[in-house]
């Protein structure tokens, strides 16, 4: 006796493989712009500016960098650079990096800006790339002015250092050291004899360096502490007499 299948039996395999399909063809579609995402170009506008007065920095270079952060490693790849024009502006086309969604610009300073970096998605910059502002903090000279008028310990020891905004300050900015007496071969440290000097050197401006003198003196240890307010119209200067 012929059986009869039940309705429907041979249908059941082709309906479960058309939702797969479908279902494959969703992601796919998802899948896709992704991919694309990380390819072509943006065009970028904006300006540089200081991040004290807000007005616009001139002549400004930036470079620009693709950046791969991961749980084991980094890595930055070069994409270009561009400089802001005689009013502090700038256009800039960005070449996108495939797989590349992070891109840090590093304003690249000068002797009056101090370098700083800005990482951006590519989703700020397709929102905000037409708007884009670059902050730079201005930098200005500092002199640290050093006089000896003690004849006895012949011995003593004077160091100094000194921190701007927090950081570092011989990281910072490069130093000079002027001796008008003797010549110390010590760096920033002073053993006895006729000290003159001047330490020269740049820190933030409109921000606090803090300078601190140690003195070594018939086995005591004096800890000295000046704090400057640095003005960006002004020659900075602070003396330590001892």
């Amino acid at each position: 006796m012929r059986r009869t299948p039940a309705k429907g039996t041979n249908q059941q395999p082709k309906e479960e493989l058309m939702k797969h399909f479908v279902l494959f063809a969703f992601i796919f579609s998802l899948l896709l712009p992704g991919c694309n995402y990380t390819v072509g170009n943006i065009e970028l506008k904006g300006k540089v500016i200081d991040e004290h007065t807000k007005t616009a920095i001139p002549n400004m270079s930036v470079t620009v960098e693709a950046v791969y952060q991961g749980y084991h490693k980094s890595k930055k790849i070069y994409v270009g650079d561009f400089k802001t024009d005689s009013s502090g502006c700038f256009t800039y086309r960005l070449r996108k990096v495939k797989n590349m969604v992070l891109y840090n610009f590093c304003i690249q300073g000068d002797e009056e800006y101090d370098q700083s970096n800005k990482i951006l998605g590519l989703t700020e910059l397709d929102i905000y790339g037409k708007f884009l502002e670059f902050e730079a903090n201005k930098i200005v000279d500092l002199t640290m002015k050093i006089n000896r008028e003690s004849k006895t310990p012949f011995r003593d020891t004077l160091t100094v250092s000194w921190r701007t905004d927090g950081v570092e300050g011989e990281t910072f900015y490069p130093f000079t050291i002027k001796n008008y007496q003797i010549n110390s071969e010590n760096g920033l440290r002073w053993i006895g004899g006729d000290v003159k000097s001047e330490v020269k050197t740049k820190v933030f401006a409109d921000k606090n360096t803090v300078i601190h003198w140690e003195l070594f003196r018939n086995g005591m240890h004096k800890h000295i502490i000046d704090t400057i307010f640095c003005i960006r119209t002004a020659a900075n200067s602070v003396s330590l007499t001892y």
